[in-house]
């Protein structure tokens, strides 16, 4: 998706890479995977200091890292966010589906989301907007800089909320 928008990125392997970023993804997958990838390697504080002053933008698995839901079991979520999520909300792998979300940000058609054993968005804290529903549902929030979305907007070829992430850490 980055390269179809012409935007310049890097596969970030080592905590010291970050340097070189505006944003950094954390991609959907597994989330325990992840987490535990994380704290092998050594990117928790690199991660969280990144944060501080950089964007970070969570899609799914993503998403359930950056929220500050204790509950999770052998996860340790990075708390960047204020809000909850309930893993694996929509169902198994098998009941994965595609659905129209309404965009707060861009109202001139539906945007085609991929929920793939997503999360749902349990408790939104302070400071947190939404700028995608599903069914009146919340799917996607900010905080102003970080960026967390329940479902895959980088699979359908749609880039709005791609260029509405870039948009916004470029002010």
């Amino acid at each position: 998706m980055l390269d179809v928008l012409g935007i310049k990125n890097i596969l970030v392997q080592y905590p010291r890479e970050l340097e070189n970023c505006d944003l950094l993804i954390i991609p959907g997958g597994e989330s325990t995977a992840i987490s535990k990838q994380i704290e092998r390697n050594n990117f928790r504080h690199p991660i969280l200091n990144f944060a501080k002053t950089n964007s970070v933008f969570g899609t799914c698995a993503g998403m359930i890292l950056l929220s500050s839901s204790e509950k999770a079991t052998n996860l340790k979520p990075l708390s960047i966010m204020d809000f909850k999520v309930d893993r694996n909300a929509f169902g198994r792998q098998v009941d994965s589906f595609s659905g129209n979300l309404c965009l707060e940000f861009d109202n001139t058609d539906s945007f085609k989301g991929l929920f793939i054993r997503a999360p749902k968005i349990s408790k939104l804290g302070k400071g947190i907007k939404i700028l995608a529903t599903y069914k009146k549902q919340p799917v996607m929030i900010t905080n102003g800089r970080h960026f967390a979305t329940t479902f895959h907007p980088e699979i359908g070829g749609d880039c709005r909320i791609h260029e509405h992430i870039m948009g916004k850490i470029n002010e």
